[in-house]
């Protein structure tokens, strides 16, 4: 199946509120479609940084602000689509072969990401053109 950005889809979360504060559970399979293999998170990204652009082959992500804001823009090789992520209680689901990167974090800003896959280098596409070639030849 070859991906586009349209299927890059933001997902409302649960969100149980109480006056001591609020807790977002997410779950595998329930939550997001794929059984999570990896979690990880980017924090104390320099003003004018930006962290991703890469791709993956196989590997689905889902990711969510769990702390102040980032920018999510996503190519497909054809169209590019730019996500405002605000919310701890919504997440992106950015299926495999979608190139990402992330950029514009707000001061504090902490980004969790749910993986489908333990980490493998061999995972990554790092560069734009190869990232083409492959994506012409799904």
């Amino acid at each position: 199946m070859r991906t586009t950005v349209k299927d890059c889809k933001i997902i409302e979360l649960p969100k149980i509120s109480e006056r001591k504060g609020a807790i977002t559970p997410i779950y595998g399979g329930t939550h997001v479609p794929f059984q999570i293999k990896r979690v990880f998170y980017l924090y104390d990204v320099p003003g004018g940084e930006g962290r991703g652009a890469h791709a993956h082959r196989a590997l689905q992500q889902f990711i969510v602000s769990v702390m102040g804001a980032f920018d999510v823009v996503m190519d497909d090789g054809t169209e590019t689509k730019r996500v405002r992520l605000d919310r701890a209680y919504y997440g992106l689901l950015i299926p495999n072969m979608i190139w990402a990167h992330e950029e514009n974090f707000s001061s504090g800003g902490i980004c969790l990401v749910l993986a489908s896959m333990p980490y493998d280098e061999c995972e990554y596409i790092r560069d734009y053109g190869t990232f083409l070639k492959e994506k012409r030849s799904t």
